[in-house]
């Protein structure tokens, strides 16, 4: 109902005045127009001088579906004119429609008009509050104002809030399920369905889906069980939550036992009793206790001996088998020790890695004693010797492995081999590089077939190498750690056995407060080297970059086994420095040691990386097949850590792994399979949907994170499974994994588990190590090390190659430029740009030549002292 502004009381002034003002109102909206104002006039006074307008039609709220105007109306009488305010200013006249009538019964002027509001108009408005309409109508008394209508744009958000979880309940037990929906204008409406039927609760005093959109079933009965779904609708569309699995199962309950049976011919009586009542459904659990009781019917009085010649004869039997089985047992004892050349094998080996083992001259085991090299590095005979007397028997050094043959097994054509690997050592052995060496080989060459069974499935997360002088490239497959050592780093005539290591284990670093790890602990020595120049050693990171959302930092574990800060990527530092690229961080070092990068999230939109994937393998049942669903740090070495651990248990990668942004906002992980064809297979319940913790992905770096999903075939001819694994954070981002796949291992199509390979030759040494031919590296740091009035020196190297901060560091070195090269070989491991390293050259201004023609002819020759003609 309008309100009037005007009293009714209180003479004609005031009425004339609220006329003279409408009629200058129109007039002013019709000269707009450059029209005659004399349309928007009233024809006439109404006849019933003393009565306000009054509405019968009043503007309503609305709602903006999309792209659609809505109207607003509005119907007053008597009224002279109407006219519609929005957000305390006069809608133009022009977007009036006005229609009038007359009322038969009163003989009053009635008069309707409406606007169009659009979708812009509403998003153009930044106001305190909604935006809003009213009707302004007035007749020759005054006028009366309308409510206020709100005008909002509908929407309705796509993730539900909170999706029902599955339930497992016992029988008259209480259920609820909780269903927030999406966030929606107007507010959604909740449906709940159970087996895609709609549930109606008053028709069924038992279940009450009132409570705040949740469903509640006070006591559970068998026909409860099933899948329940969360429906959400407005005027603008519907959603369906994740389905919730919910089973009611009974425990199983004994019947009492039976009568005693008659007494059997071994004096004993029974009795039985069955877990029947009720028996156990829907995976309830089954009966405790004994189903079968049996004891002695005499009393302890019956006596069991040997009754008929039949049993004389069956123990006499077994008397000879056992001493067949002796005399064969003797027999192979002899054969053994008659091959052997020291009369017994070595067996036990305790004797190898702790205890001492009695040799003499006259009876020499045989052992088999190798170092393992990555490079063609060999030994000199008296070095031989000495390894095989001292170091392998008493003191075995690092990567040796003793293996133990057992004659007799190889006569069969079947032999054991067992492997021990001694302690990792910290030693380096300095070689001339003069000095010639030769390969210890295996005495005996019987060929013998291995039991790879016995073999350890994992490779060692360890690589050696031998550098020298000329330096070289230390890389550990698969998993993005990588080491560069400069030409000149170490000192000439000098050879050193530098290796690199990767902590599988529980990592030794602690975080403190948010603090994660967000590499792996990396390893490299011996911790004893003193290099002359900076070595480039690349670990990878599972952090999305962001100086606004991380607090990096590069720590370092010191010889008490503490781990200390070295530096802030982001501060500035002369002991060494730190390159943060998308997946990898670049640190120039002086010293080796454990090192491993940390991060503190600064805000909620700290992400990090995490690669999902999805590996599958038949169960031990035929009719069974396992999901394993993994999220692990986007770093190379945790993922191959997954693949090692997949091929031991027999599990196949069926789909290609895809990347997931997890933010640092506290919410949890789904994980869930979806989309399961119907009457071929089925998932076991209570698997279909399972949630993660956040502090449980946050901090994956311990074991790889995974979830099992188990799904069962109907029929063993189904041989196809397609369905999608849904893995999302709540309020986060989600990733959808299609597997399409074959259970059949000849019908499978194979998936390549890492999309770059690295080197197949881990070390590598000398000009065949960097991408950049030496010659014309050296004649990059002779041209920009040296200070230049325009600033074209190592500063702009810099600049170019997209290093920007902490120029302070190359400073303090004795070539600016040639750590700038080290840091850009170390960048550019898999790809080799050399044409972005000319283009960069060029826009200084230095050369015009592409280091990319450089043929491979001149890149493998080994003398360092030559001049190029054609470089540059």
């Amino acid at each position: 109902m309008g309100r009037a502004s005007a009293a009714v009381g209180g003479g004609g002034a005031r009425r004339w005045l609220s006329w003279l003002g409408l009629c200058f109102w129109a007039a002013g909206a019709a000269a707009a127009r450059g029209t005659d104002n004399s349309e928007v006039l009233p024809d006439s006074i109404p006849s019933a001088p003393g009565t306000l307008p009054h509405f019968i039609e009043e503007p309503d709220d609305a709602y903006i579906i999309k792209s659609n105007p809505i109207a607003l109306r509005c119907k007053a009488r008597p009224a002279m004119q109407i006219f519609f305010k929005c957000n305390g200013e006069w809608v133009h006249q022009n977007e009036h429609v006005s229609e009038e009538s007359l009322d038969e019964s009163s003989g009053l002027k009635v008069r309707e008009v409406f606007i169009n509001v659009t979708r812009q108009q509403v998003e153009d408005f930044h106001g305190p509050e909604d935006y809003w309409c009213q009707c302004v109508a007035w007749s020759h008394l005054g006028t009366s104002k309308s409510r206020k209508a709100s005008v909002r744009i509908a929407y309705l958000r796509k993730n539900f809030e909170q999706d029902p979880q599955g339930r497992e309940v016992p029988i008259e037990g209480m259920i609820v399920l909780h269903c927030r929906p999406p966030e929606g204008v107007p507010a959604a409406e909740v449906e709940w369905l159970k087996n895609e039927e709609p549930i109606d609760s008053e028709q069924d005093e038992n279940i009450d889906t009132r409570a705040d959109h949740n469903l509640i079933i006070r006591q559970a009965r068998l026909s409860d069980s099933g899948n329940y779904t969360c429906m959400a609708a407005n005027i603008v569309a519907k959603r369906r939550s994740l389905s919730a699995t919910v089973v009611v199962y009974v425990d199983g309950s004994w019947e009492v036992w039976s009568e005693w049976s008659v007494c059997s011919p071994d004096c004993e009586h029974l009795r039985i009793r069955e877990c029947s009542a009720p028996p156990p459904r829907n995976g309830g659990k089954f009966c405790e206790g004994l189903s079968q009781e049996s004891e002695n019917c005499t009393d302890g009085l019956c006596t069991l001996g040997i009754e008929n010649a039949s049993d004389i004869a069956l123990y006499s039997g077994l008397g000879a088998a056992v001493v067949a089985v002796a005399v064969l047992v003797i027999g192979v004892t002899l054969y053994r020790r008659s091959q052997s050349d020291y009369g017994v094998d070595v067996i036990d080996s305790s004797a190898l890695t702790g205890n001492s083992l009695l040799l003499n001259s006259a009876m020499q085991p045989d052992l088999t004693v190798s170092r393992t090299y990555s490079g063609p590095i060999c030994l000199q005979d008296p070095l031989d010797k000495e390894l095989m007397t001292e170091s392998s028997l008493f003191n075995p050094l690092s990567d040796i492995k003793v293996k133990v043959q057992s004659s007799f097994m190889v006569s069969l054509g079947v032999s054991e081999r067992a492997e021990y690997h001694g302690k990792n050592h910290s030693g380096t052995f300095p070689h001339g590089n003069n000095r010639s060496f030769s390969t210890i080989h295996p005495r005996n060459k019987t060929p013998y077939i291995q039991n790879l069974a016995s073999l350890p499935t994992r490779t060692e997360l360890r690589t050696t190498g031998v550098f020298g002088h000329l330096g070289g490239r230390l890389v550990m497959p698969n998993t993005g750690v990588s080491l560069l050592i400069p030409h000149g780093a170490i000192p000439e005539e000098n050879s050193w056995e530098i290796y690199m290591s990767i902590n599988q284990g529980e990592p030794s670093l602690q975080s403190d407060g948010s603090e994660v790890l967000l590499s792996p602990e990396v390893t490299c020595g011996p911790p004893d080297i003193i290099v002359t120049t900076p070595f480039a050693l690349t670990i990878p990171h599972c952090a999305d970059v962001s100086s606004e959302h991380w607090n990096i930092h590069l720590k370092k574990r010191t010889q008490q086994g503490k781990w200390e800060e070295v530096m802030s990527v982001e501060d500035e530092s002369t002991s060494c420095y730190c390159l943060l690229d998308p997946f990898a961080c670049h640190v120039l070092l002086d010293s080796f040691g454990t090192y491993a990068l940390t991060g503190e999230p600064i805000t909620d939109c700290a992400v990090k990386q995490l690669k999902v994937a999805v590996f599958g393998c038949m169960s031990c049942n035929s009719l069974d097949y396992n999901l394993r669903v993994y999220c692990v740090d986007n770093t190379p070495c945790a993922f191959q850590e997954v693949v090692s651990d997949e091929r031991h248990q027999g599990g196949q990668l069926l789909e290609e792994p895809k990347l997931l942004h997890f933010k640092g906002n506290t919410f949890s992980l789904q994980i869930s399979v979806l989309d399961i064809p119907p009457f071929l297979w089925r998932i076991k319940p209570f698997t279909a949907c399972q949630e993660v913790p956040f502090s449980r992905v946050w901090c994956s770096n311990r074991q790889p994170l995974h979830c099992a999903f188990s799904l069962e075939r109907y029929t063993p001819t189904t041989t196809q499974l397609s369905c999608k694994i849904c893995i999302r954070q709540l309020k986060g981002h989600e990733q959808i994994l299609q597997v399409q796949t074959s259970i059949l291992e000849s019908e499978r199509e194979t998936i390549t588990f890492f999309a770059q390979e690295d080197s197949s030759f881990p070390a590598q040494t000398g000009p065949k190590a960097f991408k950049i031919p030496y010659s014309i590296r050296q004649r990059i740091c002779a041209t920009f090390d040296t200070p230049n009035a325009k600033g074209k020196d190592w500063q702009m190297l810099a600049q170019k190659n997209s290093i920007n901060r902490n120029l302070s560091y190359f400073a303090t070195q004795s070539s600016p430029s040639a750590v700038i090269l080290n840091l850009w070989e170390a960048r550019h491991q898999h790809d080799g740009d050399l044409d972005s390293l000319a283009c960069a050259l060029e826009e200084i201004g230095r050369t015009h030549t592409k280091l990319s023609n450089i043929t491979e002819s001149q890149l493998d020759e080994a003398d360092f002292n030559y001049s190029r003609q054609n470089g540059l």
